[in-house]
């Protein structure tokens, strides 16, 4: 097993980054953000452990046997391997899977955990990926190809009011993560056709207050809404991660949130 040590580059960078917070006098602000500094830290120590152990497969839900060989664009990488990331969306996103849809929009893609799965589960249908982000697209594109499913996932960099149009043609699935833009993007007057599509968006009411509220009163008409929390469920790691300690056990399901960011799942009725 890979373990970290004092000249580890990582390890000298986090190091020096607590050393710089918790200099002179500290304000709780600056505790905090050291405290996320050595978790995040630790995090890369587990997540070498899951490699080392099990290789760059994703090893359980929706997307199990993904290969999963690249960075992450943004967050942990260790709850994606494990295959418990955003483990509360995995009834809706067995949904989508069973549901009959030819095509799924994927906007915000990132590097692609849920545009790739997609494609892996759904055969038949057509995958696009909207990713603005030019580091996260070449993510993207690395792991549709480490998976094979190039000829099946369309890339695309924005998303656009006129891009639902497509809804219109055929059953279609929209998830959506895009840091609080899905406030001013996902508006069924300005884009009617998202009025045919169903939903599963991720709202960041802690950046954008309100956004939830207005969500669901735009689609109120048309989409019967659920709302959907968080959970953490220690119990359903891997048996070997019994082992570790209690922080540790935590620290593999986090997924290095700042505020929370509850989900929408927006049915046509």
């Amino acid at each position: 097993m890979t373990r970290p040590t004092a000249h580890d580059p990582i390890t000298r960078q986090v190091r020096q980054t607590v050393s710089d917070l918790i200099a002179g006098d500290p304000s709780p602000q600056h505790l905090r953000l050291a405290l996320r500094t050595l978790a995040k830290w630790r995090c890369h120590v587990l997540t070498q452990q899951v490699l080392n152990r099990s290789g760059s497969r994703v090893q359980s839900g929706p997307f199990a046997g993904m290969i999963y060989d690249g960075p992450q664009s943004e967050g942990a990488r260790i709850p994606r391997l494990l295959g418990y990331y955003e483990k509360t969306l995995v009834p809706y996103i067995n949904l989508i899977i069973s549901g009959g849809y030819e095509q799924v929009m994927d906007i915000g893609s990132a590097e692609g955990y849920y545009a790739v799965g997609m494609a892996l589960r759904m055969p038949t249908a057509r995958i696009m990926a909207y990713e603005i982000d030019p580091n996260a697209r070449a993510l993207l594109k690395r792991l549709v190809q480490s998976n094979g499913v190039s000829a099946r996932v369309d890339l695309f960099d924005a998303c656009t009011h006129d891009s639902f149009a497509l809804c219109t043609q055929c059953k279609t699935a929209i998830i959506c993560d895009i840091e609080g833009a899905e406030d001013t993007l996902l508006d069924p007057a300005r884009a009617p056709g998202l009025r045919d599509a169903d939903l599963l968006v991720e709202t960041h009411p802690g950046s954008v207050r309100g956004v939830m509220s207005r969500l669901r009163e735009r689609f109120a008409a048309t989409h019967d809404v659920t709302v959907i929390g968080r959970h953490c469920d220690t119990e359903s790691l891997p048996d070997w991660m019994e082992q570790l300690d209690d922080m540790d056990r935590m620290l593999a399901l986090w997924e290095w949130r700042a505020t929370p960011t509850p989900w929408l799942w927006m049915v046509r009725k």
